[in-house]
């Protein structure tokens, strides 16, 4: 036990595409008590903005943007943690007592679970802590049916947070969260906004305990760990074989893995970046007819605009059909005053989305 007690604990924040994992880690990181935490963040894109909307940087947080971390990133991941502990270990980092990992809404928690867990030299001063899952009230049922990684998500957890309630009704949530109990059925459960979130209480007991999982979170986790592990040499290996150490192995059995996107071709990410403000209305109505036209084949939209009028920039969030109210954050991240506008989108062209709001953009400054 006190072995277990001197180990960093490591907490996953997880859930699907916008279900609110970016916005209960900005509520967590508010509480005096993690003051002591560091935080890395993984998106599914190529330009990073979760750790911007956090509003929370310094030397303690790390992105990591190249990918899933279900997929190529895994050796990443572990050398981003191994890095922060080298950098605590020469004081070139503020002493953290705590990481917390906040995945892509993409990602299967398994692998990232059982890098903390396996890895050689992580497990001599890591130890995983609790997972928390995200689920959107809006678009969850929905998502549990089409895309396996959020059920592994849901199944894996030892905090629930149902989020969005307010955007639906009664009879929808309880159907949700009758859904997410045949996947989970002991992991304690709230409802945001309505219920308290402290960030002691969903922190508390943090040791991930997979005896206390249901019998399919617990053959998921048996399998990512079993054979995955290996010195290589004994197969070939997934992801970059210059790495050195340990890797992981394809299901079957030794085959090669297929590189960046393991989520199916059709799902990628890609940013549309633009230089001059931005009319808020004309943005405004463009992304609502985008929605409504292609709500089912955007699984995320995000993005931080330079809105004519306005000294700081304007965060916008949408998930499929819906569009969250605009956020007016405190002042810019940086010293980049463009407008930065990520997707992920499933069997859409981008480069069509991308003329569409240039198009916007053109009437408005011909207006």
């Amino acid at each position: 036990m006190a072995e277990e007690q001197a180990l960093t604990p490591v907490n996953l924040i997880t859930g699907f595409l916008g279900s609110g994992k970016t916005t209960l880690l900005q509520r967590l990181l508010r509480d005096p008590s993690l003051a002591d935490t560091a935080v890395l963040i993984n998106e599914f894109g190529e330009v990073g903005l979760d750790h911007h909307l956090l509003e929370r940087i310094d030397e303690t947080m790390v992105l990591l943007q190249s990918g899933c971390l279900c997929c190529t990133i895994r050796g990443e991941l572990s050398s981003a943690i191994k890095d922060l502990q080298s950098k605590r270990e020469g004081r070139r980092v503020p002493f953290f007592r705590r990481l917390v990992i906040e995945s892509t809404g993409l990602a299967d928690p398994f692998p990232i679970l059982s890098t903390v867990h396996a890895d050689p030299v992580l497990k001599h001063h890591f130890r995983l802590g609790n997972v928390i899952a995200t689920v959107d009230a809006v678009n969850g049922e929905a998502q549990l049916s089409r895309q396996r990684e959020n059920a592994k998500q849901v199944a894996v957890a030892d905090r629930l947070i149902v989020t969005k309630t307010d955007l639906t009704d009664e009879r929808n949530t309880q159907m949700l969260v009758a859904r997410i109990r045949q996947l989970n059925p002991s992991a304690p459960l709230w409802r945001s906004p309505c219920d308290p979130l402290d960030a002691g209480v969903l922190l508390s007991r943090d040791v991930f305990e997979l005896a206390g999982k249901s019998e399919m979170a617990q053959r998921w986790f048996a399998a990512e760990i079993r054979g995955k592990w290996q010195l290589r040499g004994h197969g070939q290996p997934q992801g970059d074989p210059a790495r050195p150490g340990y890797a992981r192995f394809a299901d079957n059995g030794g085959g090669q893995g297929n590189g960046f996107n393991c989520h199916g071709d059709s799902i990628h990410a890609f940013a549309v970046v633009f230089d001059r403000p931005v009319d808020w209305t004309i943005f405004g109505i463009w992304l609502t007819m985008l929605l409504n036209r292609h709500g089912t084949k955007i699984l995320r939209v995000k993005g931080i605009l330079n809105v004519e009028g306005s000294a700081a920039p304007v965060a916008v969030h949408g998930v499929q059909h819906l569009v969250h109210p605009p956020v007016h954050m405190a002042a810019w991240p940086d010293e980049d005053r463009r407008s930065r506008i990520v997707f992920i989108v499933d069997g859409l062209d981008h480069v069509l989305i991308e003329r569409s709001l240039a198009a916007f953009l053109d009437l408005h400054r011909l207006a």
